[in-house]
């Protein structure tokens, strides 16, 4: 039987590490950050809707959303980040159910894990049999954004701020991985979740 497993947790926590070795060990990986930046492509249908209701300004010359232009919209301003999120999260789910229907075709046995930031906010952890949340120090989280991402402190506190919080989000894991000691120590533990996962 197929196990589907939800993999999430704060802004630079190290999350794409800990995918990127799960599908090293044999996983199969899916990075909906990724899936959301295809849905809103230019001619997908999450891109219609987006220039329909945040205009024409933030299109690039290249017919590309700008999303720093996008961004500094919806980091300001709960109402349109919502707004923002009812447009891309049902695209993005549907993609994921294409994918994972795909996947239990030719692989019943699969274990399937979905790196997506918000999905203990969004309600969509539920359809996982299992929720991993990636987790490390807070003052670690913060200078790995701002070294990153290239942000002063203020600008990746206000990131970290938007996102729930990580002792929030452990409350709904059924497995933690803190990666707060680097990538060795990271790797070791993502390795035993497999082993534990393998199990299931």
């Amino acid at each position: 039987m197929m196990l589907k497993v939800g993999l999430t947790g704060g802004i630079a926590t190290g999350k794409s590490f800990v995918l990127g070795v799960l599908g090293e060990l044999g996983c199969e990986v899916m990075d909906a950050d990724q899936t959301a930046r295809e849905v809103v492509e230019p001619g997908q249908p999450a891109f219609e809707e987006i220039v329909e209701h945040f205009g024409s300004d933030i299109v690039d010359e290249d017919g590309k959303l700008n999303r720093a232009k996008l961004g500094a919209i919806v980091f300001n301003d709960a109402a349109e980040r919502e707004k923002l999120n009812s447009i891309v999260h049902p695209k993005v789910f549907e993609a994921q159910a294409r994918w994972i229907a795909e996947i239990e075709a030719r692989n019943p046995s699969a274990i399937v894990i979905v790196d997506a930031a918000l999905m203990i906010e969004t309600g969509s952890y539920r359809r996982f049999d299992k929720v991993v949340v990636v987790h490390c120090e807070p003052e670690i989280q913060l200078q790995r954004l701002m070294a990153r991402n290239n942000l002063t402190q203020d600008e990746a506190m206000a990131r970290i701020s938007s996102q729930m919080p990580s002792a929030e989000k452990l409350k709904f894991a059924d497995f933690a991985i803190n990666t707060s000691l680097g990538f060795e120590d990271t790797r070791q533990q993502t390795e035993s979740l497999y082993q534990q996962l393998t199990k299931l």
